[in-house]
Parts: C-alpha cells; sequence; structure tokens
C-alpha cells in the first residue's frame, strides 16, 4: 500500500462557454486502493503534466514511493535500451522534490499491459461521469465537476472487493510519503517583448499587458492554467490561459491611458468586448457612460469614463461602485460628469 500509482493523460470533450472543445484528462490512480485524482487542462505541454502530480499530492495528502508512466513527452526526452530512459531536467527536479521514483512501461504491445490500471480508469471515468458531454463556463468550472465525481467514486467498489474505495484509501493514505513544505513551482519561465499594442505573445496566443511597456522586454511565467507576465519579478499583468492558438487575452484596464488620448477607439475595442463578456464592464459602466456622451458628447463623455475606470485601481470595490452609482444620479448628473471630464 502507498507503493505504487500510475499517471496517464486522456483526452475528453466539453461545451466550455457553448463551444465543443477537446481538452486534457490527467489522471493519477494509486494502485492498491483504486483512488483516482482527474483535473483537465488545456493541453498536455510540461506545465499541465508537472502541475498534475501537484495538485494530485496534495488532493491525496502525500506521494507514492514508485508511479509508472509510458513513454510521455513532458517526462522522457529520450527512450534508452529496456526501461532506462532520459528525463527531462524539470520532471527530474520535480521528483527530487517529492521524493518519488520513476517506473517506465514497455513501448508498443509489450508494455501494453503494465499500467492498465489508469488506462482502464480513464476510460471507466469518462464513461461515468463525462457522459452526456458537460456544459460548463469555464475550465475552472469543469474542474469543480471533477472533482465532485472524484468524491462520488470514493464509495464505488472494485471488482468483488466488499470495500469501498474510499475505506480502503482511508488505510493507504496512512502510508503515503509526506509532502515537503513547500509546493514545487511547476510554470515555466520565458522572456518575450511587449509589441505595439502592448501585448506579449506566448505559444501563438497573445496577452496584453500595460500599455505603458510596448516594446520592451518583460518575464513570462507560463502556468498549466495561466499566464503572468512580471516586470523586475513584479506581476503586472495575470491571465487564465487561453484553450487556443492565435487568440487575443486583454484586459481593458491595460488600454486606460491609450483611450483616454484616442476616446474614438474605446467602443469597437476588442479589450472592451471582453469585459463586458467577463463582467468586468457592467450595466453601471454603461449608464454612465451613455450619459455622459449625452451630456458631453462622445469624446469628452468617453474620457470621463476612462477616468471612473481608472478609479478601479485605487479604490476598494465598496467605495469604488458607490462612487459610479452616485454618478449617474439624475438630480446631479450634470455636476458630477462634468467634473469628471476636466
Amino acid at each position: 500500500m502507498g507503493e505504487e500509482a500510475e499517471v496517464d493523460f486522456g483526452d475528453i470533450h466539453v461545451f466550455i462557454d457553448g463551444v465543443l472543445v477537446k481538452v486534457a484528462l490527467f489522471c493519477l490512480r494509486l494502485s492498491a486502493s483504486g483512488r483516482g485524482f482527474h483535473v483537465a487542462f488545456s493541453n498536455q505541454a510540461q506545465e499541465s503534466f508537472l502541475e498534475g502530480h501537484r495538485l494530485a499530492f496534495e488532493h491525496l495528502g502525500g506521494v507514492p514511493t514508485r508511479i509508472r508512466y509510458d513513454n510521455l513527452k513532458p517526462a522522457v526526452v529520450k527512450v534508452l535500451m529496456g526501461r532506462d530512459r532520459l528525463e527531462s531536467a524539470r520532471f527530474i527536479a520535480l521528483r527530487s522534490h517529492y521524493g518519488f521514483d520513476s517506473f517506465y512501461c514497455q513501448p508498443g504491445i509489450e508494455g501494453a499491459h503494465e499500467k492498465g490500471g489508469v488506462e482502464g480508469e480513464i476510460g471507466r471515468f469518462r464513461r461515468r461521469h463525462l457522459v452526456p458531454i458537460p456544459r460548463v463556463g469555464s475550465l475552472a468550472e469543469l474542474n469543480s465537476v471533477l472533482a465532485a465525481a472524484d468524491h462520488l467514486d470514493d464509495d464505488r467498489r472494485i471488482g468483488h472487493r466488499v470495500e469501498t474505495v474510499g475505506t480502503v484509501f482511508a488505510r493507504e493514505a496512512a502510508v503515503l510519503g509526506d509532502l515537503p513544505s513547500e509546493a514545487f513551482p511547476t510554470f515555466t519561465e520565458l522572456g518575450a517583448k511587449v509589441d505595439t499594442k502592448a501585448r506579449v505573445c506566448v505559444r501563438q496566443a497573445f496577452y496584453s499587458v500595460p500599455a505603458t511597456l510596448a516594446g520592451r522586454r518583460v518575464q513570462v511565467r507560463l502556468h498549466a492554467d495561466r499566464v503572468e507576465i512580471c516586470v523586475g519579478g513584479r506581476v503586472v499583468a495575470d491571465h487564465a490561459r487561453s484553450l487556443h492558438k492565435g487568440t487575443e487575452t486583454l484586459q481593458l484596464d491595460h488600454y486606460l491611458e491609450v483611450l483616454d488620448r484616442k476616446p474614438g477607439a474605446l467602443a469597437g475595442s476588442v479589450a472592451l468586448a471582453q469585459a463586458r463578456a467577463t463582467g468586468a464592464f457592467t450595466e453601471t459602466h454603461q449608464r454612465f457612460w451613455d450619459q455622459a456622451r449625452r451630456q458631453l458628447g462622445d469624446s469628452a463623455g468617453t474620457r470621463a469614463l476612462c477616468k471612473v475606470l481608472l478609479l478601479h485601481r485605487s479604490l476598494p470595490a465598496p467605495h469604488r461602485w458607490g462612487s459610479i452609482t452616485s454618478l449617474i444620479t439624475t438630480d446631479t448628473s450634470s455636476i458630477a460628469v462634468s467634473s469628471w471630464s476636466r
């Protein structure tokens, strides 16, 4: 007990925000109890592979002695003779941090039976919990669904076993290796140059940064589920990692100084459309903007809106919403809007 586990990826389909997409399902299965941990990622990149291990160990509350793998690219750089493998530096660092050994199955048909537990687990989990195809609003919501499914599976019995998975796991958990005091940093560090549109390109997707950084070099921390952009060790932008190549993920706040100078660009901007879709730009903002443009004209009214949005950087949420609400009251609207336009 606690000595062996198996890890693999499997593909699953899910509707995210109404669009059918294929995502990667990471699975770690303990061999003795049969308890599995499942989490979805946008891809099978090394960041996802490493993050899957970290999350699995934290979920289980410990680390198995040895984990079986096939020749997953995030772990293996080169297949050598027999079971020997040249492992990637990041995977070696992960193993050293958590203190477990790796075991590699034979390539091809010879090794097909050597980690049948996790391969069967992925199929079983799909059939039981992912039919019909789930409909969720985000990858984070999908992972909440998967976590609930893992909890339900504690009550199942494998084959002819009398005890449930959860009962056996309660004994196995006591003999797992201890978690280290600090989690392993699973992100990849990259360098990037900000383009003229205040974006950085990371793995063929674009992410915004404050417009004042256009043309500068920045550091990128690429996580499995998000992208952090840093300058001098300070995080200046934090985005959810895109599910698709060629996409733009933009924050309206990053462009406010530019829009204050060029107010005509706001109405048709991608940043505004995305802010509306995420709820960052609310009906309250829209009512203020409409009223400001009626009283001051399009350009001055839009500048007034930009100044209100700039409040979000310094005011806590309760004061922020109170300030905006007071600005759109009927009796004082002319005075309030005029004061913001100066």
